[in-house]
């Protein structure tokens, strides 16, 4: 996930954005557990009331915080950095175990797989992070049909492909948040034997 900076402006002059901001920082300090309107208004440099004007609770900002990370990270996964599908494809790996994974943002990492076991008990946590894994797998299978057309990929099921390559990522995510050891360098090493071996064509 892209850091704090990359997501918002220093001073955001909108509204929502600035209401985004400052879920951003109280989810990070408090997680979803402890979180309040009342923890996310001490991050609100507007006035408080906006929020309640805006929110009748904190779940249905929280859905809203869910919807505009998702607007925000369209555009930061940066795939049009190569012209290769398997370039491209090594770039989201990179983009999920490094930068995200691998990054400052523990804190919130760890809110959000809270917010996610919220979605076992909640439809509209369900449906939004459904929302938001379809968009992340619908960008692996574009990749995906780019290096069957280049001659890159074998001809797979790129619909099943992508569900796996997702599910993995998110897997590594919950490990990254809930163990001690989640040794994501053996994750990542078999979905690069999985591509290798499984995707790339004879002589690629």
């Amino acid at each position: 996930m892209p850091n704090r900076t990359d997501l918002f402006e220093p001073d955001p002059d909108d509204t929502r954005e600035a209401i985004m901001k400052a879920t951003y920082d109280a989810l990070s300090k408090h997680g979803y557990a402890d979180l309040t309107i009342q923890r996310i208004g001490d991050e609100f440099d507007k006035s408080k009331s906006l929020l309640y004007h805006h929110y009748d609770s904190k779940d249905a900002l929280l859905v809203d915080f869910m919807a505009f990370m998702l607007e925000r990270m369209e555009g930061t996964i940066p795939l049009e950095e190569a012209d290769a599908a398997d370039d491209r494809l090594q770039i989201g790996f990179d983009h999920v175990f490094t930068d995200f994974l691998a990054g400052d943002n523990e804190e919130f990492h760890r809110a959000m797989t809270e917010l996610r076991a919220q979605s076992a008990h909640d439809d509209a946590f369900r449906q939004q992070f459904t929302r938001n894994d379809q968009f992340f797998k619908s960008r692996v299978e574009d990749v995906l049909e780019e290096g069957i057309e280049q001659g890159i990929f074998h001809d797979v099921d790129t619909e099943q492909v992508a569900t796996m390559i997702v599910t993995i990522m998110q897997g590594a995510m919950f490990r990254a948040t809930t163990s001690t050891e989640p040794d994501l360098d053996a994750v990542r090493a078999e979905l690069e034997a999985y591509v290798e071996t499984r995707l790339l064509a004879d002589g690629s």
